[in-house]
């Protein structure tokens, strides 16, 4: 019998030999069952691994992971579901970092809801690629909607645009690019109106960013990826409770401008990493309006309060940027990734336009066809959008911004309990949820600076050896502090009175260990 009549009598041949375990493990109409019974299995056993987590993380180290791992031979796939399950169970979940757990106050990694799963499981199985109209259909017209819906909460205004992207540093990015481009071209178009020509590679050299000194290093890093160098960011002096000092501001920006430097940006931030400080919007923004100068609000972390139904006014002034940066997989509960740049005038998104013949041409533009990828600096490009969809569509806005505001409550009443604490002192009261707190010893141990330092970091060591809880640290005024981030509303005031207790117990035990030698060292120098 011939091939074709062969097909013919029977549509769905045997697969060709050398391929058919390949074949079966397609995601198709007919492997459907098996996909269902796979996802199924995989899914049983991360909600029994989570269900029985009694700690956030085991506390092993790479030296002790590391071989587990490298051992394994990929060259020899095991071929069933059930115990590529098992071996996953052996190598990542059972020593995975759980951010569910309440004792989880590191970074800002949140816990994340159960629509924005769902959501996960659909996108993934479909797998649509967001860069053009005939990959995506009704995704793009989903993610464009949240882009609208996200521009309405901030206020930026009709003609406002915006695209997913991969997080806060490429949100950042992207903002940078376009506040650069947008820069370049006013001093090109003034050059011409007095009837001389500039290049752009002039003009580079001259362009300066100014942020907090306590913005988000994803500035500097933007910086010198495009061109600029680290030395174009500019780091501006913060009051006491670490939020950009708007006189200095003020000062950098007329001092740029006299010695002839082109403020290209200025980067506000609401809620910084460590402190969760919120810049004075308003004041900087009206600073900017005066200077005509870009206004960038990285809200990666506050913009959890665009949802909040109590505090929304903490981002008073947002509405006057000309870029925003949100992270919804920080206080939107979503997985990673889910993240988007925003900006006032949609036509500043065409400094990052490029048509491909085969990809997008210009004819697609000129018939309103909505590619993606025409305001994107990815290609590529997953549907993240569709988690938010369903979070929104399922819970709404009001029930996550609730969960929001849980958070930044127990972080004020965190602040209460540390503040009362002659353990320990606070740098800050906090305006979202980190506070940045260190172990002091009692008053006259003998103790100095560096010996506190070592304390404090033994402590979150010890702390995260021990898995009973993971907290995060960093350096104030060259010191060595602690961190807890909170965004688990399930984290309870007497989580983190036990998480303190532990923490005081392993700084005073290393404490007790080496006063007496570094006295001894001192007496005898």
């Amino acid at each position: 019998m011939s091939f074709l009549a062969q097909t013919a009598e029977d549509p769905s041949p045997e697969p060709i030999p050398g391929a058919a375990d390949g074949r079966a493990h397609l995601f198709n109409g007919r492997t459907a069952e098996r996909y269902r019974r796979s996802v199924t299995d995989g899914v049983s056993l991360v909600a029994a691994t989570v269900a029985r987590a009694e700690r956030p993380f085991t506390g092993i180290t790479p030296a002790e992971l590391a071989p587990e791992i490298s051992g394994i031979d990929l060259e020899r796939p095991l071929g069933d579901p059930d115990a590529a399950l098992d071996e996953l169970e052996s190598v990542y979940l059972k020593d995975a970092v759980y951010f569910h757990h309440p004792r989880y106050l590191a970074h800002l990694n949140c816990p994340v809801v159960i629509p924005a799963l769902l959501g996960e499981a659909v996108l993934s199985a479909v797998n649509s690629s967001l860069d053009t109209w005939d990959q995506s259909a009704g995704g793009t017209l989903i993610e464009r909607r949240l882009i609208d819906w996200t521009a309405e909460r901030i206020g930026l205004g009709e003609a406002a645009d915006g695209i997913f992207t991969s997080g806060g540093t490429q949100s950042n990015l992207q903002a940078m690019l376009l506040a650069r481009d947008e820069a370049c071209t006013l001093v090109e178009k003034e050059a011409i109106a007095a009837g001389e020509t500039i290049a752009k590679s002039a003009i580079l050299p001259r362009l300066r960013i100014l942020t907090s000194q306590v913005g988000h290093f994803s500035i500097q890093k933007a910086a010198a990826i495009l061109g600029l160098g680290y030395e174009a960011v500019i780091p501006v002096p913060c009051d006491q409770d670490r939020r950009m000092r708007t006189v200095s501001l003020a000062h950098e920006l007329d001092r740029c401008r006299r010695e002839g430097l082109i403020v290209m940006a200025v980067v506000a931030t609401a809620g910084t990493t460590d402190f969760g400080s919120i810049d004075p919007l308003p004041e900087i923004a009206e600073l900017c309006a005066r200077h005509g100068t870009w206004l960038h609000v990285d809200a990666a972390y506050g913009c959890g309060l665009l949802a909040s139904p109590t505090r929304r006014h903490l981002l008073d002034g947002i509405e006057r940027a000309d870029s925003v940066t949100v992270d919804y997989h920080k206080s939107f509960f979503q997985p990673v990734s889910s993240s988007a740049v925003l900006v006032r005038d949609r036509a500043t998104l065409s400094h990052a336009t490029y048509h491909a013949d085969y990809l997008n041409p210009e004819r697609s533009a000129r018939k309103l066809i909505p590619n993606q990828v025409d305001k994107s600096i990815q290609t590529t490009r997953r549907f993240d959008a569709l988690k938010l969809w369903l979070t929104l569509r399922i819970m709404g806005a009001d029930a996550v911004g609730s969960l929001f505001d849980e958070v930044v409550e127990r972080a004020a009443e965190a602040w209460a309990v540390l503040d009362a604490d002659p353990r320990y002192e606070v740098v800050t009261e906090p305006q979202l949820s980190t506070l940045v707190f260190r172990y002091v010893p009692p008053t006259g141990d003998g103790s100095d600076p560096d010996l506190v330092d070592r304390a404090n970091l033994h402590a979150r060591e010890a702390l995260a050896a021990s898995g009973e809880a993971v907290v995060a640290g960093t350096v104030v005024d060259g010191r060595h502090y602690l961190k807890f981030t909170l965004l688990n509303p399930e984290t309870s005031l007497r989580d983190i009175a036990f998480v303190l207790g532990l923490l005081a117990e392993h700084a005073g035990q290393y404490l007790a260990l080496h006063i007496e030698p570094e006295l001894s060292h001192s007496r005898a120098s």
